[in-house]
């Protein structure tokens, strides 16, 4: 697989929470040069890197991350800020506390909230795959397909494990015809990344993606 058609899935991503401007700015630039999906940036960045670099430039920010246990009602005002501030995309992340409850109608009443909210911007829903058992990865699937949320995320990248094979296969046979899939955390290769994107994933979350693929990237580029 070329290395721009990788790069053409990936999330760009920097969610450390002492990232600086200079390295939020390099992130951007990196992301326009190889024509990344996205960058995944903290909230606190986002108007700024939408006036620093326009329309051009598709911009991700995190909601409720990356616990996931906020209320409804602030992942909702943070979603609003997001969007005002210029978001293109929305990672929100699934209160787990809820799933563990059995509370399967307040995840989805929440995620049809925000997605109101979203509007034709897209939402992926973060479910920390990790935390769950393989009936409650099932009934995530079952939230973010009846809340109408564009895409199923496997993880923050902060818990205990990331993105895995079998949930990815898990979430293929459960999720609705128009939710896709992002795997993220612990996906540090370039064979991490093509086995992803070959297994039906249409996203992937890897900060280091970049920095592997720039050489190779670089050199199609030349060839045009």
């Amino acid at each position: 697989m070329k290395a721009l058609e990788i790069l053409s899935h990936v999330d760009h991503t920097l969610l450390s929470p002492t990232a600086t401007w200079n390295e939020m700015r390099r992130l951007a630039e990196e992301s326009l040069r190889y024509h990344t999906a996205s960058v995944c940036v903290p909230p606190a960045y986002v108007a700024r890197l939408r006036k620093e670099f326009g329309k051009e430039l598709t911009i991700c920010t995190v909601i409720g991350f990356p616990l996931g246990y906020d209320t409804t009602a602030a992942k909702c005002v943070a979603a609003c800020e997001a969007v005002k501030d210029g978001a293109d995309e929305l990672d929100a992340v699934m209160n787990r506390a809820d799933m563990k409850n059995g509370d399967l109608a307040k995840i989805t009443e929440e995620i049809s909230a925000l997605k109101k909210i979203a509007g034709d911007r897209i939402l992926k829903i973060i479910i920390e795959a990790c935390d769950l058992t393989t009936e409650e990865k099932i009934f995530a699937c079952h939230c973010v397909t009846k809340g109408g949320a564009d895409f199923i995320k496997t993880s923050t990248g902060f818990g205990k494990s990331g993105a895995t094979h079998e949930d990815i296969d898990l979430f293929r046979a459960y999720i609705g015809p128009k939710v896709r899939i992002k795997a993220a955390g612990g996906i540090r290769t370039v064979e991490d990344m093509e086995a992803y994107l070959a297994q039906g994933c249409d996203r992937i979350g890897a900060s280091a993606a970049v920095r592997l693929l720039a050489e190779q990237a670089d050199a199609e580029q030349n060839e045009k």
